[in-house]
Parts: structure tokens; sequence; C-alpha cells
């Protein structure tokens, strides 16, 4: 068993910035992580995911303003989210695969 603890998150208002932070009690090496947001009531959808390499994709609506990187030693994944919008608004969660483990989650609410 892998437990994810993301922190980080809060409100800000839009144009803002916060930079997410997940941490895992296990080796992430070798491992693709992954930044994933759910919205109540809708599916949760893929943010961001890094490779054991440093190779990272994104979700059009947030390239440009999230990065996501990861720092091994530490068995960590952080998202750096820029430039914010109310669209942004969702629960994000920290993804560990595979197998796959998920964090409880870190609240992100952007204001207009």
């Amino acid at each position: 068993q892998v437990q994810l603890v993301e922190s980080g998150g809060g409100l800000v208002q839009a144009g803002g910035s916060l930079t997410l932070s997940c941490r895992a009690s296990a080796s992430i090496w070798g491992r693709t992580m992954a930044w994933y947001r759910q919205v109540s009531g809708k599916e949760r959808e893929l943010v961001a995911r890094i490779s054991n390499s440093g190779g990272t994709n994104y979700t059009d609506s947030v390239k440009d303003r999230f990065t996501i990187s990861r720092d091994n030693a530490e068995n960590k994944v952080y998202l750096q989210m820029n430039r914010l919008k109310p669209e942004d608004t969702a629960v994000y969660y920290c993804n560990f695969r595979i197998p796959i483990y998920w964090g409880q989650g870190t609240q992100v609410t952007v204001s207009s």
C-alpha cells in the first residue's frame, strides 16, 4: 500500500498562483506520476503527468500555465499553477501507477 498526501491548495484570485505538493510513502522511482482534478458531479480529468525520465504532458486547458515536476529522492511531485482561472477550481489529486494509488485531494478555489 502506498499513501499519497497532497497539500498546497487554497483560495486565490484569478491570475494568481499556487504550488501543490504530493508526498508518497514509498519510492516513486521508475513510476509515472500525475495530477488529476475533479469538480463535484463531474468526472475526474487528467491535468498533467510526468515520466521517470522527466517527460511531461498536459491537458490543453493548462498548457503554458501549469508545470509538473518531481523529486525522486524526496518521493515528491509538484504542480506549479500560474495565471489561475475560475475554471481551474476543483479538488486536485495525486496519482501513482502501476499499481494505481490516489491521494485524498486538495481543494483549489479560484475567485473571479
